[in-house]
Order: C-alpha cells, then sequence, then structure tokens
C-alpha cells in the first residue's frame, strides 16, 4: 500500500542536492537577452519614442516597439479554451501596448548581446506620453465622465452577475420581523502579490519550423495555444517545456511573457532570446490578488436564527482583463456555500477595470476574500445579539448534503461539523472565550475562528480534462507521463503513488518527470483549482488499470493462465486465487520486449474528462495578544483543521496546510501592495513588501478529519488552496473578541488598528 503513507517526495534529493533543473539552468547557446521598457504612467497614450542613445548602447541587437507588433488580440488566462465564442476568455492584450492602463504596461523591449546592454538600452530610452488621470479604485473608473480605460467597455465594468435565493426580497426579509437585529457592513481585502521564489522566466527559439518556448509556467499546453494565438503561429508549430518551477501559487497561471518572448525570437531569424523579469518587475508587471470591496446585509433574530443576507462585490481588475469576471463571481459563489439564510439571499459581483497592477489568479481564486467578508460578518452578528460566535456557526452552518443550487456542486462527503470540534479542542475555545473575557488593559488576547468551504476544480463552471501515460520499461518499472505540472506542491510524489497502488508496483519502481513537453507530454490544462490530486489523479487511475490489464494480459500468455487467473501484486505476477507469486514483472518485461515469437511493448495512455466536483471544507482557530497602544497583534496558537477527504500522503498534506497558514498570515497582518496617487507602486520590492519571515511565524498546527469523498479517484479531494483562505478572517475575529474593536478591512496593520483603537477610546489621543 503507498496511498495513505507519507513516503519521501520523489523530487527531494534533486531539489536539496542543487541538480535539479529550472528553467535558467537549461539555457541554449549564444542566447541574446531581451528587457522590457515598461511604462512611467499608470493610464494614457505613447506618442514617441527617442531611441538613439539606445541603439548606440554596444551590444543591442534591435529595439521593438509598441508601434512594430500586430495589432492581434489574446487573452491571457489559463483556462480551458472554449469552442463557443461566448464563453473564451477575454482578448484585450497586445504584445506591447500603445495606449498605457497602468504604471509598468509593456512599451517597448530591447534585445542585446547580454543582461548589461540590454539594461543600459532600456534605462536611455526616452517615451513621449498624452497622460490621462489615472483611475485607482472601482469608484473612480465608475464614476460619471470617467475615461474609458478600454473603448469595449464603456463604464469599465468589465463583467457583472448576481443571484437571489429565498422567496422573497433583502429588504422584505429584513421587514417581515419587528425585532431582528441588522446590520449594514463594508469589507475591503487588499491587493498582494504573490511572492514565488522564481520570477517568470522563459527562453524562446525557433528551428526547423519548430518555435520552442522553455518556460517557467503553471500551464504548458494553454501557454502553447495562447502564444500561438498571440503570434499567428499554428498551435501545432509550438512547443513548449517546463522543467521544475519556483513556485507559482496562480501568477504563472497565466501566460505572462510567453508570447512576446517568443515574437522577439521570430523577428530576429529564430535566435535564442531570454526574457527574463526583475523581482520589482514581478511585482508591478504580472498579477496581483484582486481588492474586493463587500458591502454587506445581515438580519438575524436574537435566538442566532440567520434570517437574510445580502453581499454587493466590487473587484479592482486593474488594467486588463486577465482571469476576467471569474474571480469576483467565485467570490460570491463562496459567500452562499457556508450558511442557510432561512428567508432570503441576494449577491451581485462587479469586476471593474482600473489603473492599478493586473489581478490574475492567486492561491483561492476569490474565496479568500469572500471568507473575510463572510466571516466577519458571521462574528459581528454573533456579537450583536450576544451569543458565542462557534454556536452561531453550529446553529447556521451548512450541512451534509448541501447541494450548490447553481452549479449542483455537493457535499458527497462532510467532516465540517467534526473539524470545528477538533479545532474547538485544540484551541481550547471555551475557557480562552471565557478567560479573555472583559479585559481591560493595554495588552489584550483574544481567540477567533472562520470556516472555508472550497470546491474541487472548476467542473461544470468549465472544462475538466487531463491524460495520463505509462510505458513499461525492461526492467518491469514504469515511466509516467503527466501533462499536469509539479509547481512544488508535490504532485509527482502523489501521481507516483497511485500509480504504484493502482497496478501492483513498488514505488521504487514508478519513473515520474517533472518536466512537461508539450510535443511529448499528453494533454493536462494544468496546475490550477486544487484539481490535480482530484482530476489529473482520476487519469492516473484509469490509465494505471488499463496498464495493469495488458500486463497481465502479456503475463496470461507467458505462463499460458487465464488472465482472470492471475494478479500483480509487490512486482509480482501472482495467483489470484492464493496469492501465490508466479513470475516477476521485469521477467515478463524482458519477455515482451524480446520474445521472437510475440514482442509487445506495453503501453497505455487514457483520458479521463471529470464530471463530478464535491466540496472540501475546513476552519482556522486562533489565539492572538494585541498591544494596543503600538497596534500590533502577535499571533500565540494558530490550527487548521481540513476536511480534504483521503489523505494520500499525510506529511506532504501537513506541509501544504502549513504553507497556506503562512500566506493566510501575511494576507491577515502585513502584506498589501500600495498605490500613490499617480498609480506608482510604492513598496514593489521585497524590502518595502512586508513578508512574515520565519520569525514572524508562530508554530502552524495542521490537523485533519479523513472522510473519503466516493467522487475522489482514491477518495481524496481539494487541499492544495484551502489552507490559505480562513487565516485572515479568523485572526481579525480573534482581535475583535480581544479588542471589541471590528477591524473591516485587511491587512490588520499598526497603523490602522492603532487608528481604530483611538477612535474606539481605548487609546487617548
Amino acid at each position: 500500500m503507498t496511498i495513505g503513507r507519507s513516503v519521501p517526495r520523489v523530487d527531494a534529493r534533486d531539489k536539496a542536492a542543487g541538480t535539479a533543473k529550472y528553467t535558467s539552468d537549461l539555457e541554449p547557446r549564444s542566447y541574446l537577452v531581451a528587457k522590457v521598457v515598461h511604462s512611467t504612467i499608470a493610464f494614457g497614450e505613447v506618442k514617441a519614442f527617442h531611441l538613439e542613445e539606445a541603439l548606440a548602447v554596444p551590444g543591442v541587437v534591435k529595439i521593438f516597439t509598441c508601434f512594430d507588433v500586430p495589432q492581434t488580440l489574446y487573452p491571457t488566462p489559463g483556462h480551458p479554451w472554449s469552442v463557443e465564442e461566448a464563453h473564451q476568455d477575454v482578448a484585450d492584450r497586445l504584445l506591447l501596448e500603445r495606449r498605457v492602463r497602468f504604471y509598468g504596461d509593456d512599451i517597448a523591449a530591447v534585445v542585446a548581446e547580454d543582461d548589461v546592454a540590454a539594461a543600459r538600452a532600456a534605462r536611455l530610452i526616452r517615451v513621449d506620453y498624452e497622460p490621462f488621470q489615472p483611475y485607482l479604485t472601482p469608484e473612480q473608473t465608475t464614476a460619471p465622465g470617467a475615461k474609458p480605460i478600454h473603448a469595449e467597455k464603456p463604464d469599465n465594468i468589465l463583467a457583472r452577475s448576481g443571484f437571489h435565493l429565498g422567496e422573497m426580497s433583502y429588504e422584505e426579509a429584513e421587514a417581515s420581523e419587528p425585532d431582528l437585529v441588522v446590520l449594514h457592513k463594508t469589507y475591503q481585502t487588499q491587493p498582494v502579490q504573490h511572492c514565488h521564489l522564481e520570477p517568470p522566466v522563459s527562453f524562446a527559439w525557433q528551428e526547423d519550423g519548430k518555435l520552442t518556448v522553455v518556460s517557467s509556467t503553471q500551464i504548458p499546453h494553454i501557454v502553447r495555444r495562447v502564444v500561438g494565438q498571440a503570434t499567428g503561429l499554428p498551435w501545432g508549430s509550438i512547443r513548449v517545456i517546463k522543467p521544475y518551477i519556483g513556485g507559482g501559487f496562480g501568477n504563472k497561471q497565466d501566460v505572462l511573457y510567453e508570447p512576446l518572448n517568443a515574437w522577439l525570437s521570430l523577428q530576429l531569424g529564430g535566435r535564442p532570446v531570454k526574457l527574463e523579469l526583475s523581482r520589482e518587475e514581478t511585482f508591478t508587471c504580472t498579477r496581483l490578488r484582486h481588492a474586493i470591496g463587500f458591502h454587506v446585509d445581515g438580519a438575524v433574530r436574537r435566538d442566532g436564527t440567520l434570517v437574510a443576507r445580502r453581499c454587493e462585490a466590487w473587484s479592482n481588475q486593474g488594467g486588463y482583463a486577465s482571469h476576467g469576471h471569474a474571480i469576483a463571481a467565485n467570490a460570491i459563489n463562496g459567500f452562499k456555500q457556508l450558511y442557510r439564510d432561512e428567508k432570503a439571499l441576494e449577491c451581485s459581483a462587479y469586476t471593474v477595470y482600473t489603473n492599478i497592477g493586473v489581478g490574475g489568479a492567486m492561491r483561492g481564486y476569490g474565496i479568500p476574500q469572500s471568507c473575510f467578508a463572510t466571516e466577519a460578518l458571521t462574528d459581528d452578528l454573533a456579537l450583536a445579539i450576544g451569543m458565542d460566535p462557534l454556536e452561531f456557526r453550529r446553529k447556521n452552518g451548512i450541512q451534509a448534503g448541501y447541494e450548490d443550487p447553481h452549479t449542483h456542486i455537493r457535499f458527497v462527503s462532510y467532516g465540517l461539523a467534526a473539524a470545528v470540534q477538533k479545532g474547538r479542542e485544540m484551541i481550547h475555545w471555551d475557557a480562552l472565550r471565557e478567560r479573555y473575557r472583559d479585559q481591560t488593559g493595554p495588552i489584550r488576547r483574544g481567540v477567533g475562528m472562520a470556516m472555508f468551504c472550497y470546491k474541487t476544480g472548476v467542473y461544470p463552471i468549465s472544462l475538466e480534462t487531463a491524460s495520463c501515460r505509462m510505458v513499461l520499461h525492461q526492467d518491469g518499472s514504469v515511466q509516467v507521463q503527466m501533462g499536469a505540472t509539479e509547481i512544488g506542491q508535490g504532485a509527482d510524489t502523489v501521481f507516483s503513488q497511485m500509480a504504484a497502488e493502482t497496478i501492483g508496483l513498488s514505488l521504487e519502481k514508478v519513473h515520474i518527470s517533472t518536466v512537461q513537453d508539450t510535443d511529448i507530454t499528453p494533454f493536462d490544462t494544468g496546475a490550477y483549482a486544487s484539481r490535480q490530486s482530484y482530476v489529473s489523479g482520476m487519469a492516473v487511475k484509469k490509465t494505471a488499470l488499463a496498464f495493469k490489464a495488458r500486463i497481465l494480459d502479456y503475463a496470461a500468455y507467458v505462463l499460458g493462465r487465464s488472465v482472470e487467473e492471475l494478479d500483480l501484486r509487490d512486482d509480482q505476477i501472482v495467483d489470484a486465487a492464493d496469492g501465490a507469486p508466479l513470475r516477476s514483472v521485469a521477467d515478463v518485461a524482458v519477455e515482451a520486449f524480446y520474445s521472437l515469437d510475440r514482442s509487445e511493448h506495453i503501453t497505455a495512455e487514457e483520458t479521463s474528462q471529470c464530471k463530478v466536483n464535491t466540496f472540501a471544507s475546513g476552519c482556522c482557530f486562533a489565539e492572538v495578544e494585541v498591544d494596543i497602544p503600538l497596534g500590533k497583534v502577535k499571533v500565540l496558537h494558530i490550527v487548521n483543521v481540513h476536511d480534504s477527504g483521503t489523505l494520500l500522503n499525510p506529511k506532504l498534506a501537513e506541509a501544504q496546510v502549513h504553507g497556506g497558514m503562512s500566506m493566510g498570515l501575511g494576507y491577515a497582518l502585513s502584506e498589501e501592495l500600495r498605490y500613490d496617487d499617480k498609480g506608482r507602486p510604492l513598496n514593489g520590492d521585497l524590502l518595502d513588501y512586508k513578508l512574515p519571515t520565519a520569525l514572524d511565524t508562530p508554530e502552524l498546527q495542521a490537523a485533519f478529519v479523513e472522510v473519503p469523498d466516493p467522487t475522489g479517484p482514491y477518495g481524496n479531494k481539494a487541499l492544495g488552496e484551502p489552507p490559505a483562505i480562513p487565516g485572515a478572517p479568523a485572526i481579525r475575529n480573534a482581535v475583535l473578541h480581544a479588542t471589541g474593536v471590528a477591524i473591516d478591512s485587511l491587512p490588520l496593520d499598526p497603523q490602522k488598528l492603532v487608528a481604530a483603537f483611538t477612535a474606539a477610546g481605548l487609546i487617548d489621543d
């Protein structure tokens, strides 16, 4: 048995020893270096370039500007392509832009013999602009008279959506009873950067009519398609290679600079071109987690019954569509998937173009934002009626068997109530809530919690499909090829465990390559949506069953037995009845390859189109200490409890949760990409952008409630993204318990807290 065991990561040795090959380790010989020239205004038009000084720099090969590139719009998000035009992503990007839509927009590119020449030349390019007044918030960009950021969206609203549940409107529900407690709140989340270790980097060259792009990406097969759309090349004439990757978290679920790099190579006769972003460029010019403002109303009876809620979400998209309205739409979906509203629930969402950095996918895909609003409102309602917030959740939370009324995703397995109870015991909730009641003094403590719910993959909203290929080697081992991408989460390890488990081989007999090559690797849409162990895992299982059947078929020929009499266990062909070993798989493999009578190269390849989904769920509990005069929050104890079905590899699962909890701490307390009134980032580097360090991180506790899910290939469901979701609202609610002050925006930084505590009378002016 390998499923459920904490086997070591299959890539651990190479990563620890430094022998793993990342994109920059695979540089071709005699490559050129590209450096992108970025706009120094946030909104306006490029009128002219002055290139004389830059072209005079020794080593400069060519400079391309926005006036040179094809005017072919293309989309960038890592979504499956749709044959239906109405379901295709928004195509609003050019390789280089004349109309500047955020500070750092791509307007020109220098290609030179080396990094120094490229950087020097880029600095010497002077640009004439026609600047416009930038809009930094949805309120500004949708105000009367605001200039369109994209001409095709004159009101600057990229998209809108909404839904209503219940037999009456929210207003009717609120007015239906005289003694309801009603709250009207606004909650605001902030833009943050992914801060993956490896910046976006790619190489591109053309050889024998084939354009090759080597890229640090989560979505190699989608990169191939988008490069084709941007350059006009047939998709089959493009090859994308994804080596080891130093993290992505959703930023590399966007096709960032691969199309530009490919086009530059094509303009230079197919010569190899390297395009690597600096850390500062990564902050400013790639993707962000969306800032979303939530205008929320809630009505509750004094016995704790949740009667009605209403939510209006405004998502700050930045200058380009990227993943578009999908994040905001997902956010309001999350708002309905935690609680039962007796009479009404109304939600609407708006995604709005502005002139800040572009919002895109980031771990949780809109749910960290909506969870903050949902769970902050939950505690605020509980406080308003004097009810324990955990008991409020127990009374109103979704129950086993819940089915989303729109997507029809069901809680096929349900462990949320057990997770809450487990977290309650681990944090000592009841004792701490009582101990920290009615505190005084400058240092106070509190304990808070938040729940979450998260679907597994994107079906039925979008296509879910994956393939796997298995090839038998002469020594009886198997080569597994996956289009699904390992980006640090341990996917290759669990795929190997799945293959070993299903075929009947030892884990040592399973080989898997972390490198994806679209010319060779079977199709998969990539690493996102917590889908891989669930969706791609289905492809592994389906392929492994077919592969095992073909081995047994050949073994039956060798042994002169019927297939039904045989099984494959522990690297041996055995008698199915009593388990007695009959022949090693290695012996059968040698016979299959070299038999003069029946030579057979045993392979299997299967596609799995996933048409099921299920919810993962869980909770976070946090104990904090608040220094009121300093506005400082110290997390003393934090616990995540997850229902992710069967754990495929418990140690890897724990590591996933720890990583997500760490991201949640930064989101809660310190991280925010800030802009001045001209739209220029103020802290777009790792010195000024306040990521938590190891010294800022408390001991992280991860626990699980294992409820096997029958829809998962091995009883498993989502785990990759959920750990990052509930931490921020849990910490916010702990601060509320400690101080009685509701902080309604993130992050909970000292300046904000001091201002709020002063306004509440906890600090003297």
